[in-house]
């Protein structure tokens, strides 16, 4: 089994905080656009799509008994169903007789949640890879099942589940996402108009007030996410501060007057 502490180099008793940090340090490192290596950088995703969610990291840290009878299963159980509609032809106790289906699991990114559209896939097949496009709706979320009617070799039904990948920039929360973005210490004080991208890569001017601190969290309304519904959630840009490194001599010297 892959080892995704040490795909992230932390120990097996880090924290979450410790966890996410080391994903967004490798993540940058490591980033095929930077120079990276692509093979590592997707280990890196793959580890911390399992370690950064808590329920996931726990079924990875005591991993269940491989299925091995029908021992303990009710007749509604997936696999105890899925044996009997091989045998029988049916659906399973309980249910309606079904088409036959195909399953696969996607990874797809934030981009792909956000923007939809056609994407590639490929299926094995007794012949081989056959290569199918098929439709994102918008606003996926992890673990959600799609159902492509006829689109599997032989005019089977496509089953996809569609998996995560972790994003180096993006904090999700439903529709909602949040971002850092780092601004001059003079912004934070005296106020001033910046520029951000939404996730889209669509530019925005947004309002530092005068008097922010850091950490202080913007919000812009209806630069989320987008449903397959038309509702769409906002983004939040948290501020971080730099501070410049040619300050004067006697702007320091101001500054220390000022210091309580």
């Amino acid at each position: 089994m892959t080892d995704h502490y040490a795909a992230l180099g932390v120990p097996r008793t880090a924290s979450a905080d410790e966890i996410k940090r080391a994903f967004r340090k490798l993540a940058s490192q490591h980033h095929p656009d930077k120079g990276g290596d692509t093979a590592k950088f997707q280990s890196i995703q793959a580890a911390y799509a399992v370690l950064g969610d808590e329920q996931k990291r726990a079924e990875y840290d005591n991993p269940m008994p491989q299925f091995g009878g029908f021992g303990g299963f009710g007749g509604g159980h997936p696999q105890f169903n899925d044996i009997f509609a091989q045998m029988f032809g049916g659906g399973g106790f309980g249910q309606q007789p079904r088409r036959n289906h195909v399953r696969m699991t996607l990874y797809i990114s934030l981009l792909d949640v956000a923007q939809g559209g056609r994407k590639p896939v490929s299926i094995g097949t007794a012949q081989g890879q056959s290569t199918i496009e098929i439709d994102l709706p918008l606003g996926l979320n992890d673990g959600d099942n799609v159902q492509y009617q006829g689109l599997a070799p032989g005019g089977q039904d496509l089953v996809v589940t569609f998996r995560m990948r972790p994003d180096a920039t993006w904090e999700r929360d439903g529709l909602n996402l949040t971002r850092e973005h780092t601004v001059s210490v003079w912004d934070l004080i005296l106020g001033a108009d910046v520029t951000v991208q939404n996730i889209l890569g669509h530019t925005l001017t947004i309002r530092v007030p005068n008097r922010c601190q850091p950490g202080t969290v913007l919000r812009c309304r209806g630069q989320g996410i987008r449903d397959r519904r038309g509702v769409q959630g906002d983004m939040f840009v948290k501020l971080r501060a730099t501070i410049p490194d040619n300050l004067a001599p006697e702007l320091l010297e101001a500054i220390e007057k000022y210091r309580q």
